[in-house]
């Protein structure tokens, strides 16, 4: 007796799926830990614990097998996409309230791994920002000469001047000055008096991106994400970013700074590539990317907020679905008759 299809299986489990993933987003990680703030190493330990102790609780009350389910890893990199997307000098208890979140509403009440519509991660981020806006752009100062020690007290409540240790990103300062200045202020003479700018995209962000695209990179030499996403995401962006930068360089900044700054590569081969809250079909993968690509774009120049990657991505999630089911492949064996 044979087994029925498909005949090629690959020997992979969840747990190894997503063990590979938090190895992959380790580059992103030690450059951010560097160049930007260690405090996030503390973010990072924070969301863990409250990721599995929310996982947890949540399979006891299903009556499933905690031994099963609890170390398959789905939770953890979860968790580790809540830290890297919220600001590493947030407080305590609101990465605690986005992780809990993301895992009690966002993955199992919706029936849990495998069943989420919506990215978890981006669930957190949406609900936290729109809930706590000044809490979530707290981000380090360039330049922070703080120890790791005050940042954590920062965390923890226990350094009353929080003000002192924080600046907007790059992405926010740029549309703030765009904004008291109506339009009217050069990008490029803006970045290039003003250190937060860094060389192209950011101070030190710039390196944390590029170490996001290197793990991409390994990710997909792995065969664990196609090329489809990714490309569409950041071809996307780049194609609108240098219409409008070529059309009005004084306002519109290169299509590097997006790349490189905010959210874009780790949304691009981190967060799109979610193959429960994306598309599956080739076809739809493409169309799925390129639309979170030109919906980040969008709302980073012309919405309310400094980046868009969040919302582009959740939009898609509620758009997969029809997406999916408009490019289903032709059977094989199958032809239209003529």
């Amino acid at each position: 007796m044979f087994a029925p299809a498909p005949f090629l299986l690959k020997n992979t489990s969840v747990s190894q799926i997503m063990a590979q993933v938090c190895i992959a987003l380790i580059p992103g990680i030690a450059a951010y830990a560097w160049l930007v703030s260690p405090a996030i190493l503390v973010q990072l330990l924070i969301t863990t614990v409250s990721a599995l102790l929310a996982e947890a609780v949540m399979l006891r009350l299903q009556r499933k097998s905690l031994k099963m389910f609890l170390p398959d890893g789905s939770a953890i990199v979860t968790a580790w996409l809540i830290a890297l997307t919220f600001p590493p000098l947030a407080p305590w208890w609101l990465i605690v309230t986005g992780t809990v979140f993301a895992i009690v509403v966002a993955k199992h009440l919706y029936g849990g791994l495998g069943q989420n519509p919506f990215n978890p991660a981006m669930i957190a981020f949406a609900v936290c920002i729109v809930s706590f806006p000044a809490l979530m752009s707290q981000w380090p100062s360039v330049g922070l000469q703080a120890s790791l020690l005050e940042q954590i007290n920062v965390i923890f409540g226990l350094a009353p001047r929080l003000d002192a240790l924080s600046s907007a990103t790059p992405l926010d300062a740029l549309k703030t000055a765009l904004k008291l200045g109506e339009g009217n202020i050069d990008v490029a003479q803006l970045r290039a008096n003003q250190e937060i700018y860094g060389i192209f995209a950011g101070h030190g962000w710039e390196w944390v991106a590029a170490g996001y695209l290197l793990g991409g990179l390994w990710l997909w030499q792995r065969k664990l994400i196609t090329w489809h996403i990714p490309l569409a995401f950041i071809g996307a962006m780049t194609l609108i970013s240098s219409v409008l930068w070529l059309y009005n360089p004084a306002q519109f900044a290169n299509p590097l700074f997006h790349l490189f700054s905010g959210g874009s590569m780790l949304g691009a081969f981190f967060i799109a590539t979610d193959p429960v809250s994306g598309c599956t079909t080739p076809r739809g993968k493409l169309i799925f990317a390129a639309g979170a690509g030109l919906l980040t774009y969008i709302i980073r120049v012309f919405g309310g907020y400094p980046d868009g990657v969040a919302f582009a991505i959740l939009l898609m999630n509620l758009s997969a679905p029809v997406i999916d089911q408009l490019t289903q492949p032709p059977i094989f064996g199958l032809k239209d008759k003529p």
